[in-house]
């Protein structure tokens, strides 16, 4: 695997711990006795800002992945 592969494999993980702990942060909001409905409006747009983010990299790793040597 390439240094190039590895790295963008590297910042998906990154932004998957990034999106994992911005789930738990909107359950911790929805479990709130008084929802705060912008937060969490706020909280889902960041969470499919990095599903997107995290898409990108690992489209870029698989590309890098297949480019021929």
């Amino acid at each position: 695997m390439t240094e190039q592969v590895e790295a963008a494999l590297a910042r998906a993980e990154a932004l998957l711990r990034e999106l994992n702990a911005g789930r738990e942060q909107l359950e911790r909001l929805a479990e709130a006795d008084e929802v705060d409905g912008d937060a969490v409006v706020e909280v889902i747009s960041r969470l499919a800002e990095l599903a997107r983010e995290i898409e990108t990299e690992l489209s870029r790793a698989r590309a890098l992945a297949d480019a021929p040597s």
